[in-house]
């Protein structure tokens, strides 16, 4: 098994995790009811997915 032979410096770690970081997710509004959506998912508010009903809303 593999063992560091030198302390990795707390700067050189950093310098490799700057990439690590969130991104935000993209929104968009659905184009049946408003809504802010979350792209390439159904809009949970009516139900439709790019025009068309793809889930059915319960009756309330």
């Amino acid at each position: 098994m593999a063992h560091p032979k030198h302390k990795v410096s707390s700067t050189r770690r950093d310098k490799r995790r700057t990439h690590y970081k969130a991104t935000t997710p993209t929104v968009a509004t659905c184009s049946n009811c408003g809504s802010p959506v979350l792209y390439h998912r159904v809009c949970p508010e009516c139900g439709f997915y790019r025009g068309k009903l793809a889930i059915e809303q319960k009756a309330e």
